[in-house]
């Protein structure tokens, strides 16, 4: 929410979209014909129909990451997102399989620990038949070749592009987690400012992967992090960026937390996080419970960007104290084909203490608006 808090897309890469698509297809002459919904009250979740697409909320994304290792011992760490974004409200547009009124943007990004590379691709493409779509009944998103479906429980996610590679099946190990107030997640102060938010904090995943490079894809296990988000209207006008964690502790226990940055420097008081302990139960942490202190920055030679690169993390009431760090410094997706919007997201390690045990750290954190602006996100 990451936002997960999830990447949108801006203004300028809809239009150009849009306009793309009236090639084959005129478009609505009336964009929104009613207001898109938004998320300002806790709602009866029900799965696996929540899994799926929800098009009366203009903006929502899939989400997954997760670190991985082959038999050799070598560290991966892989990205594979899906986002749809509604371009014509809730107006009636003719049924035909080449309407438009949803368009649907992905990235993907493997990272490799043992050579110290980070290899991304995003992609862009209108709904139609064969090209993009998300079934509304259950978990079954693509754009292209790259998807993401669920059936009997376990996910499933194919990519591949340029030399990249993804077979992954991941099974949950803990029941889902619904964040903020019962899956409503506050993102600023005003009523709609927010998105409904959850999360399979563990998914015990196996597969294959191959980064530019490798001759042949190799067999890898470890652990993923899944988010579905989706909302209307999140960000406050003064909100620059957010920094969002999801880290995996030694003891089984799982951590999410995320700040909403101001233009003015604060941090917005709805930035809170969610912490699921072994047993699967979870309990809501607010901006009080959080200390995050700054270590390292890393800056980027293509974009100029500033980023943080080391953190100390510490939630008191839970007896956490943790420091993380990138597994790769160079973790920032330049997107031009899709959401037009610099990022950066990557793996990340660490070690703490936990409950007053030492515990190794692994996991993701996405960092935005420190390389320009987000141009109207959300």
């Amino acid at each position: 929410m990451k936002y997960r808090h999830r990447l949108s897309v801006t203004l300028v890469a809809v239009v150009a979209l849009a306009v793309f698509c009236s090639v084959c297809t005129p478009l609505p002459r009336v964009i929104c014909a009613k207001e898109w919904e938004k998320a300002s009250a806790p709602r009866q979740w029900s799965f696996p129909r929540d899994h799926g697409s929800h098009g009366e909320y203009r903006t929502e994304w899939w989400y997954f990451t997760g670190n991985l290792t082959d038999n050799e011992g070598k560290r991966y760490g892989y990205q594979l997102t899906f986002f749809r974004y509604g371009l014509a409200g809730q107006a009636k547009i003719p049924a035909n399989p080449w309407s438009v009124r949803d368009i649907y943007l992905a990235h993907f990004a493997i990272t490799d620990a043992s050579n110290g590379t980070f290899h991304f691709r995003d992609r862009a493409s209108r709904k139609g038949p064969g090209l993009a779509g998300a079934g509304k009944d259950t978990m079954d998103v693509h754009v292209l070749n790259w998807s993401a479906v669920m059936k009997n429980g376990k996910i499933d996610l194919k990519a591949a592009h340029d030399g990249m590679e993804l077979a992954l099946s991941l099974v949950p190990a803990k029941p889902l987690v619904l964040h903020g107030r019962q899956g409503l997640s506050g993102k600023g102060p005003e009523p709609g400012q927010a998105s409904y938010y959850y999360s399979f904090t563990d998914l015990r995943t196996r597969g294959t992967l191959r980064a530019p490079g490798m001759k042949k894809p190799v067999t890898v296990r470890g652990i993923s992090w899944f988010d579905q988000e989706f909302g209307s209207n999140q960000l406050s006008p003064g909100q620059e960026g957010w920094d969002w964690f999801a880290l995996h502790l030694g003891d089984g226990r799982d951590l999410m937390v995320y700040y909403l940055r101001k233009k003015d420097g604060t941090i917005e008081k709805e930035s809170s996080g969610t912490l699921a302990e072994p047993d699967g139960t979870s309990r809501h942490l607010t901006l009080s419970d959080m200390e995050t202190t700054v270590l390292a920055h890393w800056k980027s030679t293509r974009t100029a960007g500033r980023y943080p690169a080391g953190w100390r993390i510490r939630i008191p009431t839970a007896a956490i104290d943790v420091t993380v760090r990138p597994l790769v410094a160079d973790q920032e997706l330049v997107n031009t084909v899709s959401t037009g919007i610099t990022y950066w997201e990557g793996a990340v390690e660490g070690k703490g203490t936990s409950k007053g045990k030492e515990v190794a750290i692994e996991g993701y954190v996405e960092l935005t608006g420190y390389a320009g602006t987000l141009g109207g996100v959300f």
